[in-house]
Parts: structure tokens; C-alpha cells; sequence
């Protein structure tokens, strides 16, 4: 008899079929009948309760509700076990057993010690997703056990749903300016703002016309500044999000990839909130469906959920390289937050920017979420490279960093992005 046979057979049913086995041995030997016909039926007892628990219908239907199926990181998500019975056999001392993945808390056992009846009965259980990522709940199965405790059988009643854990969302303040994409003197301009898009917003200089002096922005920032024509209003935002697994550190939840996409969706679904038209790209280069895989759709704007989606599925990439330019568009500002970069990988990123893209950065000293730190002096040679190249940086050196100060660090750097004009 094959051992997955017997699989089904508790400790007790196990040892009983052994203490048989034994039984028939000595009968044998010792030639005594009536040993032999009480082993034959300690034999035959738990292999008869192992046929019957098997054969049985538990009469048991059940469906599984998950409210709500998409929750952020350390959020609540409810799971509803809906149960009923068929009424062909009581599913009385029935064991509930829902597979849940660790990150949600592990599996789920509930004891049934009544019927069900033909009302039904509803389970509920919590589950808090500690990480980001698609999860499956489930298949639900229930446990049966005979009378005598011999056997025990398994069967599925229900199959898997799916809870997205999307990451957690900050709220953040203000909008910053992104240099030019090379280090001149147009670097660190900013738009008039609503109602004049095809004006921008710099710094005076000698043979300017005095007439074009902007003295909201003069007062705002201590220094003359002009207004000056430009073409016409740009295509958005593009926000790159390194995910190459090579420029993280760390495990789990407190990696510093978990850091960045927080940090991602958070500037995402910020920048929508004042109408600019947001663009989330990978390390490839090219537009995160909400699937998680880089898709080459880069005209479609993404909504708030499809960036949650995205990036709730999104896996370290095995890319050694950054895109160059950022895979951002010409008519696009551009916002990089970065793992671990060198000078010249940056150098890279910033050289494909063409004249008048605006850039900023943020880079995360990602040493810092290790044990035992290693070439923490990295992100300043770094740093310095794009900010030579006319990008706005701030560097991020402790795990502990909240988002919305980081992005307050690097909307200190200059003047706001306006939103849009909506209207004439």
C-alpha cells in the first residue's frame, strides 16, 4: 500500500494499523487464532474509516467576499466566508482551513462545532498586507474527521481570490521646479502660471525689459525676475522609478525598492491632484501597465488606480542600466527617483536630455537600509553629476525619511510647476 494512501490517517489511525501489523506477527508465530482475529480487525477499522471519510460529501458550499480588494500597506481588508449546506449530510465538527500567504497573516483555521443548516453561517477573518503585491487567499478547504479520531479528509469547497496591497500613499505639499536639462543659465525656470502658458519665469539679466519684470515671483524670491515667451506647454510629467534589483538594498518591507515605490505613487497621484498629466515608467524605459509589466502605450495617461495597480505588481528588474534620458519624452519634465547610480550612469541619464527638459531627482543613499554599509560616499559624486547637468537633487540617507519631507527638500530647490490652465 502506497504511503499517500495512508496519508489520510491520523496519529491514532497510524499507530492502531501499526500496533495490528504487529498484532498479526505474533498470531502467526505464536499460532493463536483468536490474536489473529482482533489484529485483522484493528487492521481493518482504520482503513474502513479512511474509505468512508473519503467517500463522504461533506454537503458544504461556501464563497468567499474580500472587502476591499484593493487595500494599501498596513490597511484592514475584511475576508467573508459565506457557508451552506446541502442538507445531505450535517457538516457537523467540519475545520474551515483558508490558505492566506504570511505577509497577510498566515492561514486561517475556524472551527464549525453545529450544522450549518440550510441558513448558512458567515465566517470573517482580518488580514493586513505587510507588503505591496498581488496576493492570493485561498483555495478554502474543509477538514473531516470520523467519529474515532482515525482519519481525517480534505476537501476543496471554494477556490482563490486576489487581494492587491498597493503601496502606501503620502499625502505631499507643493510642486517643484526640474532644471533644464543642462547646466546654462536658463536652469531653474518655472512658469508664469495659470493664464499664461507660454511664458516662463526667470531670473533678470542685463538688457531685459523692465516692463516684463514679474513682481509676484521678485517678492516670492528675493530677486528680479522676467518673464519671458516660450513655445507651447509641455506634455507632462514623466516619474522614473528604478527597480533594478542591482541598485536596491534591503529585504522585504524595509528595502530601500519599497522606499521608491511608495515614494512613486505618492509624487503620482500628487502631481495628477494638480492636473498635470503624469506618465510612470520602469527601468526599461517604457509606460508599467497595470498588470506589472512594461508595456510601449506611452501616449494613454495613467489614473490614480492603474498607477496603484502598477505599481502593486511591479518586481525588481534585472537591467543593469538606467534609460537614457529617463525614457521621458522632449516635451515632458522629468522626476527620477534612483537607487544606487554612479556618476557616469548618470552622467548618461542626464546627457540624452534635450535642451530645456526640465529634471529632478530623487536618490536614495541605499547603503543606508544595510547592516553593513558599504561606499556610502556614492550618492554625493552622483548627485553632484546631475546637479552639473542643471538637474534639481535631493539625496536620501536615513529609511526613516518620511516621503513628504524629501519632496518638501526638493520643492525648496526653486520655483513651482503651475498646474495647467483648464479653461480659456
Amino acid at each position: 500500500m502506497r504511503l499517500g494512501v495512508l496519508s489520510g490517517l491520523t496519529v491514532r489511525g497510524r499507530c492502531l494499523l501499526a500496533a495490528a501489523c504487529a498484532a498479526v506477527v505474533c498470531a502467526l508465530v505464536l499460532d493463536e487464532r483468536d490474536l489473529l482475529r482482533v489484529a485483522v480487525f484493528a487492521a481493518a477499522l482504520p482503513l474502513l474509516t479512511l474509505s468512508i471519510s473519503a467517500l463522504a460529501r461533506t454537503g458544504l458550499r461556501a464563497g468567499r467576499e474580500v472587502e476591499p480588494r484593493r487595500t494599501e500597506v498596513h490597511a484592514s481588508a475584511t475576508v467573508r466566508l459565506r457557508l451552506s449546506s446541502t442538507g445531505r449530510v450535517p457538516p457537523n465538527g467540519l475545520v474551515l482551513i483558508d490558505e492566506v500567504p504570511p505577509l497577510l497573516g498566515g492561514t486561517a483555521r475556524y472551527g464549525l462545532g453545529g450544522s450549518v443548516g440550510r441558513n448558512g453561517k458567515v465566517v470573517e477573518y482580518t488580514v493586513r498586507p505587510e507588503l505591496r503585491g498581488i496576493h492570493q487567499l485561498g483555495p478554502l478547504r474543509c477538514r473531516t474527521r470520523d467519529p474515532f479520531g482515525l482519519s481525517v479528509f480534505e476537501k476543496e469547497i471554494a477556490g482563490a481570490d486576489r487581494l492587491v496591497a498597493v503601496p502606501e500613499v503620502f499625502p505631499l505639499t507643493g510642486l517643484p521646479v526640474a532644471g533644464n536639462g543642462h547646466g546654462g543659465e536658463d536652469s531653474g525656470r518655472m512658469r508664469a502660471g495659470p493664464g499664461s502658458d507660454d511664458s516662463t519665469i526667470r531670473e533678470y539679466r542685463h538688457g531685459d525689459d523692465i516692463r516684463r519684470v514679474h513682481w509676484k515671483s521678485t517678492a516670492h524670491r528675493d530677486e528680479l525676475m522676467v518673464r519671458v515667451e516660450e513655445g507651447p506647454q509641455r506634455g507632462g510629467v514623466t516619474v522614473l522609478l528604478d527597480h533594478r534589483a542591482s541598485a536596491h538594498r534591503g529585504t522585504g518591507a524595509n528595502s530601500s525598492l519599497e522606499w521608491a515605490v511608495s515614494a512613486a505613487a505618492s509624487i503620482c497621484l500628487h502631481l495628477r491632484g494638480h492636473g498635470q498629466r503624469v506618465r510612470l515608467v520602469s527601468t526599461s524605459g517604457r509606460r508599467v501597465a497595470a498588470s506589472g509589466s512594461p508595456v510601449s502605450d506611452a501616449e494613454n495617461e495613467q489614473d490614480d488606480e492603474s498607477v496603484l495597480e502598477a505599481l502593486a505588481a511591479l518586481q525588481p528588474s534585472a537591467r543593469r542600466e538606467l534609460p537614457p534620458g529617463g525614457a521621458s519624452e522632449t516635451d515632458r519634465d522629468l522626476i527620477a527617483i534612483l537607487g544606487r547610480t554612479t556618476p557616469a550612469g548618470a552622467g548618461e541619464l542626464a546627457s540624452a536630455r534635450s535642451t530645456g527638459s526640465r529634471s529632478a531627482a530623487i536618490l536614495l543613499d541605499v547603503e543606508a537600509w544595510t547592516d553593513e554599509p558599504q561606499q556610502r560616499g556614492l550618492p554625493a559624486g552622483t548627485a553632484h553629476r546631475l546637479r552639473a547637468s542643471g538637474w534639481n537633487v535631493t539625496t536620501v540617507a536615513d529609511p526613516s525619511s518620511p516621503v513628504s519631507l524629501v519632496w518638501e527638500s526638493l520643492c525648496e530647490q526653486g520655483p513651482s510647476l503651475d498646474p495647467p490652465r483648464t479653461g480659456p
